[in-house]
């Protein structure tokens, strides 16, 4: 029992999965972070396109 516990803790095989998950996590917040703050912005510049060539 010991020896499989010891195995057990010192088992990183998960470790780069999960820290890869938190960094696409990380990306996508800073993604979705953006797109939505630059949306409304392009929304006035497109709308503002759009009157000026009617």
């Amino acid at each position: 029992m010991t020896t499989e516990l010891t195995r057990f803790l010192r088992d990183e095989s998960g470790t780069a999965a999960i820290e890869y998950g938190l960094i696409a996590a990380s990306i996508s917040i800073a993604t979705i972070t953006a797109v939505q703050s630059f949306g409304s912005k392009l929304k006035i510049v497109f709308t503002a396109a759009q009157a000026a060539l009617n």
